[in-house]
């Protein structure tokens, strides 16, 4: 059973292991935060070697983080997602309408003085609803529920990308809609940001079978799913 000190593990082998990150923590340690507790250095504890991380999520992001066990793999299977051959899906739930499907081809810079990169973002609408709440300047509270995958992986590149459609992410306290993310965490009481990794797809570097690995949603993101009527 998982606990604040170990995490649900989706796959292992000799090689890899990935887990279902939760939200609100980070994956090692930065320069920039004072945390004292990191994915890397728990679950290193909980398997009891070393490992290495293959991606990154941001700590406000949940879902499927992949892990290689020594430097080797991990270079192999890093070089998978630096060529583009992985398959990432996201879940996000963001404020207003969207269409039914879409490219976000934006580019985007890691800093504000560094110059700007390609980037591209698809997304699919999954479901929409409105609630019957004033949020803002508006009578009524729409959101849309949807699939996001990424072509490319920049630094907070879906929040930053459906901020730009101004569309951003609920819960997202740097990109998003204050009113919004108040309104969740007051009345709600979710106060995390919707967006999920639940699903990568690539090929294992050793087996060279196919690994499909898919991380279930929290409590925090069940609850958000059933106010708004979305079935997943």
């Amino acid at each position: 059973m998982p606990t604040k000190d170990s995490f649900p593990v989706l796959f292992e082998d000799e090689h890899l292991i990935a887990i279902n990150k939760p939200t609100h923590i980070l994956v090692h340690r930065t320069n920039i935060s004072e945390d004292t507790r990191f994915v890397l250095q728990i679950l290193r504890k909980q398997i009891g070697q070393r490992v290495y991380p293959v991606h990154r999520l941001d700590r406000a992001t949940s879902g499927v983080l992949l892990f290689g066990k020594n430097s080797e793999i991990t270079e192999k299977v890093s070089s998978v997602f630096r060529h583009r051959q992985v398959e990432k899906i996201y879940w996000g739930i963001v404020r207003g309408y969207l269409d039914k499907q879409g490219e976000i081809d934006y580019p985007l810079a890691k800093e504000k003085w560094l110059p700007k990169k390609e980037a591209v973002s698809y997304y699919r609408l999954l479901d929409q609803t409105e609630l019957p709440v004033a949020i803002g300047p508006y009578p009524t509270a729409r959101y849309s529920w949807v699939e996001i995958q990424l072509e490319t992986g920049r630094r907070h590149q879906i929040r930053r990308h459906f901020a730009h459609l101004r569309h951003p992410i609920i819960g997202d306290k740097k990109y998003g809609d204050v009113k919004h993310n108040n309104y969740w965490r007051d009345y709600f009481g979710i106060d995390r940001m919707l967006l999920h990794a639940c699903r990568i797809r690539l090929q294992h570097p050793e087996s060279k079978t196919l690994l499909d690995i898919e991380a279930p949603l929290d409590e925090a993101f069940r609850k958000s799913m059933n106010l708004l009527g979305f079935s997943g």
